[in-house]
């Protein structure tokens, strides 16, 4: 089978354990992709019983990144949900459960005990704060790690038709103060919130500060825009649906994940 995104993240993190990045890149890929949960049977409305392995004292559930995986550990009958990698751990909070991912059958194979698992919740789960700030000069972007550029690319790809683009600034402001600000243009008012939350684990998982980076919404029309598109570095999201609509991102409901039987 050809190899996915979290084989190569597994693959980073195994390479050098002190490197607290790559380890940082597995969990976020982790939360980020589609993951197929191995069931006992076929879901009963929004409960569903998950397979759980016993291993040297502890619970894990059977989960895996490709849906061949599943069926080559458990054959192609077996029962199973899919669900994005976060909505797996909203699932799992007061739960004794770890995860066993792609166990035997790829690369990626790896036991997550129930405290990493909680680790991920609760990082995935930490809100940004909100400030009001008038823009005083737009700058080009300087100084921040091409890690952090690959993780904002990343994550903003997964936010079909959430805004036109962004852009990526230096700024200063009325008052003192100057940063970064990552700026979204023309974005959905219902999908803002998802966006902040794609920022702010950008920062989170390339292990940089969030202090390191503003989030801010504008209108086309917008006279700093201008000023945006002359210094700043874009970002293209997808627009394979209408505006008008409310796409999600992938997992981006972890207020509402099954009930496990």
């Amino acid at each position: 089978m050809t190899e996915t995104p979290l084989d190569r993240a597994h693959a980073a993190m195994m390479a050098d354990e002190s490197d607290d990045t790559a380890r940082l890149r597995f969990y976020e890929r982790m939360a980020d992709i589609e993951v197929y949960l191995l069931l006992e049977r076929e879901p009963d409305g929004d409960q569903i019983e998950p397979q759980v392995l016993d291993h040297e004292g502890a619970a894990y559930l059977l989960a895996f990144d490709r849906a061949e995986r599943l069926a080559e550990y458990a054959g192609a009958s077996a029962s199973y949900v899919a669900l994005s990698g976060r909505n797996v751990a909203a699932m799992l909070e007061g739960q004794p459960f770890g995860i066993a991912l792609n166990l035997g059958v790829a690369p990626s194979s790896i036991l997550l005990p129930d405290t990493s698992v909680a680790w991920l919740r609760d990082t995935l789960s930490q809100e940004a704060g909100e400030v009001e700030a008038r823009i005083e000069t737009v700058l080009p972007p300087k100084g921040l790690p091409e890690s952090l550029i690959e993780a904002i690319d990343a994550k903003l790809a997964t936010a079909t038709g959430m805004a036109a683009n962004a852009w990526l600034v230096g700024v200063t402001y009325e008052g003192g103060g100057r940063g970064h600000l990552l700026a979204f243009v023309d974005a959905i008012p219902r999908a803002q919130q998802a966006l902040v939350r794609a920022a702010s684990e950008a920062l989170t998982f390339s292990g940089i500060e969030a202090g390191a980076m503003d989030v801010g919404f504008f209108n086309h029309t917008d006279p700093v825009v201008q000023k945006l598109m002359k210094v700043g570095l874009r970002f293209d999201l997808p627009q394979m649906e209408a505006l008008q609509k409310t796409p999600r991102m992938p997992g981006s409901d972890p207020d509402s994940p099954p009930k496990l039987r």
